[in-house]
């Protein structure tokens, strides 16, 4: 290491920083969230610093730099665009030996101002030692999108328990092992999903459970129970939403969640870059639905999840899209309510949205479009949706979710029903992926198109005004030799064909995602320091 990552004890210390401009602000910013005394020495100040330190802690100094002002400071920063004064401010605090700070000037620095994640109280700098302070800022922001502001409540909560875990857990094998099943088990969960007080209720259950079990051990057995597991009677389960495929469209929420679950069970529709980013060591299953071709009915999957929490599992329900748009996330909650089984819905990015957006279609427009509706192809038990004469609103787009077999059926529907023949539609395969395709006509022409095409499903279908944009609004390309080796319809792995066997690599930000997902969810995550 060129440099040992410290951290400071700054509430109610002086901190002097010479220099009253833009870079002042900065680290006035950022110095007086640990509670600093700010005093500014400058003469010129500008508002927006006056503004920030504008508490009686705080100390203006109107003046030109002077020595005198370093006395009782903490540390020193330079502030300056006066390359000399900063030299000198240097050696007057390092004959002073106070820590002294030259910003953007490594070589002047006795410490380094790191990249910084606040889960306050946990802390987590980022440094390059001066190398790659950009580098640095990317790193934290993969890190923010990864720990939840909930770990800084949980630490708090932790630390308002650590004398009475402390007291009633004698050893620290003890008392590590409690801590870890709180971080990892229901505690955080509750904590997580905002629910603080229930989560400070489960931490002393759990707490008054593993102290009763140490008292009322063997005594001739002093070292079996202590270290057994108390486990929740039940599990959890969370319906997450993953999107159209791409895994970068996955919320931040959902990432944690596959990353800490014991058990999913997941879509046809999940795309192998999304589930790879799951937790490696959970059990995968897959329950996948296809038109008339049900890997798992949809009562067994609710049995599955029920079961699977009933043994103390975290389940994620792994779904394509979002769980709440023809996702039958409902009908699984209501299953899991019957039985007692706490949940958590993730809501993802709908294929509607993501065809939509990927395509250049936007599916609300001033001059095109006022309303979108979302509508089924199929309704329960394959009987088809034939309500025609709904959907003969000029001013409204209509998506089309699972029409793509019935599209005969449903263009000729449409123009029996009054809608006009030139009305224009969209075909969106593949939204998001690599392997995107679009195709546009109008309802007299788009099954002729389709057939000559044959654009492979998943695919949504897109009616209205707006699909008159895609050809000047058309942002994502795809490459065409990438396309064509991934669109035969046999070979669609989400198809279920020969592909499906063999995942498709992981691409280049799915392994990034997943190797910053495995470092935040790792043991000692609360005491990282990057150097």
């Amino acid at each position: 290491m060129n440099t040992f990552p410290l951290f400071f004890k700054l509430e109610d210390r002086k901190v002097l920083i010479v220099g009253g401009g833009d870079v002042a602000l900065r680290k006035a910013d950022l110095l007086s969230r640990a509670g600093a005394a700010i005093t500014i020495l400058a003469p010129s100040i500008s508002a927006e610093i006056q503004a920030l330190l504008s508490d009686s802690k705080h100390e203006l100094i109107y003046e030109n730099y002077n020595k005198a002002y370093m006395t009782g400071a903490r540390v020193i920063i330079a502030a300056t665009d006066d390359e000399t004064l900063n030299h000198q401010i240097h050696a007057d605090a390092s004959d002073l030996n106070i820590p002294v700070n030259v910003v953007d000037t490594p070589h002047l620095c006795d410490f380094i101002f790191p990249a910084i994640v606040d889960r306050n109280p946990i802390v987590i700098g980022i440094s390059s030692n001066g190398k790659a302070p950009v580098l640095a800022r990317l790193l934290r922001a993969r890190l923010e999108t990864l720990i939840p502001q909930g770990y800084g409540k949980l630490a708090k909560l932790a630390g308002e328990f650590r004398h009475e875990v402390k007291t009633k857990i004698p050893t620290l094998t003890g008392r590590r092992q409690f801590w870890e099943r709180a971080f990892e088990g229901k505690v955080s969960q509750l904590m997580f999903a905002g629910n603080e007080k229930e989560a400070a209720a489960q931490l002393q259950a759990d707490l008054d459970n593993t102290a009763s079990a140490i008292n009322e051990k063997d005594t001739a057995d002093n070292t079996s129970t202590e270290s057994q597991t108390v486990k929740n009677i039940m599990g959890e389960v969370y319906i997450v939403g993953a999107g159209p495929g791409d895994p970068e469209l996955l919320t931040f929420k959902a990432l944690r969640l596959m990353q800490q679950a014991d058990i999913v069970y997941y879509d046809a529709l999940v795309s192998p870059q999304v589930l790879d980013l799951c937790r490696r060591d959970a059990d995968k299953v897959f329950v996948g639905k296809k038109r008339s071709n049900h890997a798992v009915a949809q009562l067994g999957i609710n049995e599955l999840l029920v079961n699977s929490a009933k043994e103390g599992r975290r389940v994620v329900r792994l779904k394509g899209g979002d769980p709440f748009i023809f996702g039958r996330g409902g009908e699984e909650i209501e299953s899991l309510r019957a039985h007692g089984v706490p949940y958590q819905v993730v809501p993802g990015i709908t294929a509607a949205n993501a065809a939509a957006s990927y395509a250049g279609i936007p599916l609300t427009h001033r001059d095109h479009s006022q309303s979108v509706r979302f509508v089924t192809g199929f309704l329960k038990a394959g009987a088809p949706n034939s309500n025609f004469k709904s959907f003969l609103n000029t001013d409204e787009t209509v998506v089309f979710y699972m029409g793509l077999h019935s599209l005969p059926r449903l263009t000729t529907g449409l123009i029996d029903a009054g809608r006009s023949s030139d009305t224009p539609i969209a075909i969106v395969s593949n939204a998001s992926m690599p392997n995107q395709q679009v195709l546009t006509g109008t309802l007299a022409n788009i099954v002729e198109l389709q057939e000559q095409n044959q654009l492979p499903t998943p695919a949504l279908l897109i009616m209205g005004d707006v699909v008159a944009l895609h050809h000047d609004l058309a942002w994502y390309h795809v490459d065409n030799e990438q396309k064509n080796q991934n669109t035969a319809t046999d070979d669609n792995w989400l198809r279920g064909g020969k592909a499906a066997a063999t995942k498709n690599p992981t691409s280049q930000q799915a392994h990034a995602l997943s190797m910053v997902a495995n470092l935040a969810t790792a043991d000692d995550v609360e005491q990282l320091v990057i150097g």
